[in-house]
């Protein structure tokens, strides 16, 4: 039998959300279902070679595109992720290379996936609470600038009274737009900046190091540090999973 990843008390956390959601029905077999994309995300490999224990590869993959269609996986983690502790919140930005099975899907958009010279990449751009703990995250495509989707982070994230992001948020108008929102922000400015960082609060700016070990965490996941799947809804529900995973203990007996 391969490795599990759920304990009862786990199991009981999850369920639970899922069946409150009044989205998905209570069946017995749903267990071992998210243990068979549980797998697939730890090891990253093809639906197909699923071990039998899980049941069908197919009947896995079409209930993990069913449950990614209607947000059930986003669910989990919103759900899990309500408790946040808002007092900092720190946001950067994360890159993932595209494997090329993840390209060429049939649809107009670019599923946030986009060319550079290291080839085809996604990147992630994720706010994590004052314990490192995610609480929101957006995708775009890998050649995209970490501030085009800072003041969206900033939006979405409960109210907090402090904002901490790296040299590569420098912008005038995003500390504007994070004192409208009633937080103070710290981010350092470049070396080339006439303003200078005397202003900035060189202690709390230390534990910035909390995002970046969000992404270590998810990224031991081969499914995650590498992206597979070619919709960007599913790598979407992907990540919410990886995040669940990480809130899990928080709320497990």
């Amino acid at each position: 039998m391969p490795r599990l990843m759920l304990t009862d008390g786990t199991w009981n956390v999850l369920s639970k959300v899922m069946y409150l959601s009044g989205r998905i029905y209570n069946k017995p077999d749903h267990r071992k279902t998210l243990e068979g994309i549980l797998y697939k995300m730890r090891t990253g490999i093809p639906w197909r070679d699923l071990p039998s224990d899980f049941g069908r590869w197919s009947a896995i993959y079409r209930r993990f595109n069913l449950w990614s269609k209607k947000g059930i996986l986003n669910e989990l983690f919103r759900a899990l992720s309500r408790d946040a502790d808002m007092d900092w919140v720190f946001i950067d930005g994360s890159i993932v290379r595209a494997h090329q099975h993840s390209c060429g899907a049939r649809t107009a958009d670019n599923e946030s996936i986009g060319k550079s010279r290291g080839g085809n990449s996604t990147k992630i751009h994720l706010a994590v609470d004052s314990g490192g703990l995610p609480v929101y995250y957006e995708l775009s495509c890998g050649n995209t600038h970490d501030i085009v989707h800072a003041e969206s982070l900033v939006a979405n994230c409960p109210t907090s009274n402090m904002v901490v992001a790296d040299k590569g948020y420098d912008s005038e108008k995003l500390r504007a737009f994070v004192r409208d929102n009633n937080a103070t922000p710290v981010i350092p400015r470049k070396g080339n900046s006439l303003v200078g960082n005397e202003d900035i609060d060189w202690c709390m700016y230390k534990y910035r190091h909390l995002v970046e070990n969000a992404f270590g965490r998810i990224k031991q996941y081969r499914g995650i540090a590498t992206r597979y799947e070619k919709l960007e809804r599913n790598y979407h529900s992907m990540l919410a999973l990886a995040f669940t995973m990480m809130w899990l203990p928080m709320w497990a007996d």
